[in-house]
């Protein structure tokens, strides 16, 4: 008797789970596709392994997070790394300013988005994200500018880290933007 009842709860759960998989992967690749860099946008968007991504709210607040992680990898990584010339020196104190930076801007939005409103709010608040997010991107971009005159490994390790962090950055900054399409969608707090 319990053989036969744990069988059709097995296949329920497991239907279920491939139905909400899929559901995700939908919002992500819909969401996605005319994304600045859309191959990164899904493969990030479709392994976060976060909070669950119901709608462009959610999707938005998950990019921001795996951006906000990814700078803070960055700088973490600008921060072991061992350089000689003053010139270096220079440009990889700017950059982890610019990363520090960074990664405050996003946290700024990361909350905006938790509390989005409806209306007047609403306007302020996508005004807000949009501009913070921007100056995420500025900063990533600022960065790799200072190491232009600097040759070698240092200039190419910094500028493949970097380079991913400013990429998921501007795929956050278009899923933000993609949500004042959606602002009907955003539930009344």
């Amino acid at each position: 008797m319990m053989k036969t009842l744990l069988l059709p709860l097995f296949l329920l759960h497991l239907i279920s789970s491939i139905t909400t998989s899929s559901s995700v992967s939908d919002i992500v690749r819909s969401s996605c596709v005319h994304a600045s860099y859309p191959t990164i946008c899904i493969r990030t968007l479709s392994s976060y392994s976060g909070s669950a991504i119901n709608t462009p709210q959610d999707l938005a607040q998950a990019a921001v997070k795996i951006t906000l992680s990814r700078a803070h990898k960055a700088s973490g990584f600008l921060s072991q790394v061992k350089v000689e010339s003053k010139g270096e020196k220079r440009a990889l104190s700017d950059c982890i300013e610019q990363m520090g930076d960074s990664m405050e801007e996003l946290s700024k939005s990361l909350s905006e988005l938790k509390h989005l409103r409806r209306g007047n709010a609403f306007k302020w608040q996508m005004s807000n994200l949009e501009t913070w997010v921007s100056a995420a991107l500025t900063n990533e971009d600022t960065c790799l500018d200072g190491f232009k005159e600097i040759d070698g490994k240092l200039r190419s390790d910094v500028k493949r880290k970097i380079t991913n962090v400013a990429r998921v950055t501007s795929n956050a900054l278009y899923l933000i933007n993609r949500l004042d399409d959606s602002r009907n969608k955003i539930p009344h707090p």
